[in-house]
């Protein structure tokens, strides 16, 4: 069993983590754009946020700061797509890899401490709560926020025009959409999330380092795919709901792993965990399909 700061621990990087399954989600499911540049906005949000932090900047400004260099990174690729052409998987690649260099340059290091910053939590721990509660109330405050929004302008002539992009670019050309447009501002909206989710965690770990997008596409397609498998997506909000529950769900599932000391496993072993994980996350929704479909013709 967890304990009582390893729970909460789980669902307060589940919750941020759920903010890189909403921008996984626009990319991958509203878009249709296999978007790798995540890895390498996570760590700008948190580099960015840091060095800001360091020079005496508002957290809440310098994590908004975050999301606008999040925001830039993705209509880089979305424009090497859009402009020049190149497949969009290969255009994230690309900014990915460029990106590492960029995230040095921002810290000047390969990494940035925060322990002694203040940090958007700062002001929480005098509300009474226990230390390890205050990110999770905050982190859930912010999901919520990020989610209702996120729902209203999926819903909105803007986000609808996104969604016909994504499911049929050459009928919403024929309707007078500007599909190029559509893709340039879903993908920056997709990695301005991650780079909030990349502020975020830097402060909530207490350092910001440029290794730290390592296998974020992973642990995003993990929490979107495990998510939908517990909640059918039928509309928008469900959706996004699967992807903050899909979240917590895998990071509850790697801490029990780890935890559990019948099994053996190790902190290293967490990519395989996570292997693992996103396997039967993918097999089982199919498997249970062809079970109900398997009984209801044995009824019939």
């Amino acid at each position: 069993m967890l304990s009582e700061i390893a729970l909460y621990g789980a669902i307060e990087t589940g919750l941020i983590y759920g903010l890189v399954a909403f921008g996984i989600y626009i990319s991958f499911r509203v878009l249709d754009f296999p978007d790798l540049t995540v890895d390498g906005s996570f760590p700008l949000g948190a580099a960015v946020a840091a060095i800001l932090i360091i020079d005496g900047v508002n957290p809440w400004l310098a994590t908004g700061a975050a999301i606008l260099a999040g925001m830039a990174a993705g209509a880089v690729t979305a424009l090497l797509n859009v402009k020049l052409k190149i497949l969009n998987l290969l255009a994230s690649i690309l900014t990915m890899i460029a990106l590492y260099s960029v995230n040095l340059r921002i810290m000047g290091r390969p990494n940035v401490a925060l322990l002694t910053e203040e940090t958007v939590l700062t002001p929480w721990y005098d509300v009474g709560l226990a230390f390890h509660q205050v990110p999770v109330v905050l982190f859930a405050i912010v999901a919520v926020v990020c989610l209702i929004l996120l729902w209203r302008f999926m819903k909105s002539e803007t986000g609808l025009a996104m969604r016909a992009t994504g499911a049929n670019a050459r009928m919403a050309r024929a309707q007078g959409i500007a599909t190029g447009a559509m893709v340039v501002l879903g993908v920056a909206l997709s990695n301005g999330l991650v780079g909030m989710a990349g502020a975020l965690f830097a402060q909530s770990q207490g350092a910001a380092d440029v290794t730290m997008g390592v296998g974020v596409i992973v642990i995003g397609l993990a929490s979107l795919i495990g998510g939908e498998a517990m909640i059918t997506p039928s509309t928008v909000f469900r959706a996004l709901l699967a992807c903050v529950v899909g979240a917590i769900l895998y990071r509850l599932a790697i801490a029990l792993a780890l935890n559990a000391n019948f099994m053996g496993l190790q902190a290293q072993d967490l990519n395989l965990i996570t292997a693992v994980l996103v396997t039967l996350a993918i097999v089982l929704p199919g498997v249970r399909s062809s079970v109900v479909s398997r009984l209801s013709r044995n009824k019939a």
